[in-house]
């Protein structure tokens, strides 16, 4: 079974199993949760890289949302 974030559906498709665990060791657990974060915090993250960054950032903008 797949155990990268136990709420990995409410992330875009495709962000990087790295990223996922790093999100959920973090404690975010949804992209809203995201924007009391800022990117620069994200980035920090072990497992955070560009590509899920971008992802990430992306899936904000589409809801019209951003990081902090």
């Amino acid at each position: 079974s797949d155990t990268t974030h136990p709420n990995r559906d409410a992330f875009p498709t495709g962000t990087p199993g790295p990223a996922l665990r790093a999100l959920a060791a973090a404690g975010v657990r949804s992209t809203a949760d995201l924007t009391r974060w800022r990117e620069a915090d994200l980035a920090q993250l072990h497992g955070m890289g560009p590509k899920a960054l971008a992802k990430l950032r992306d899936a904000l903008a589409a809801s019209g949302q951003s990081f902090r």
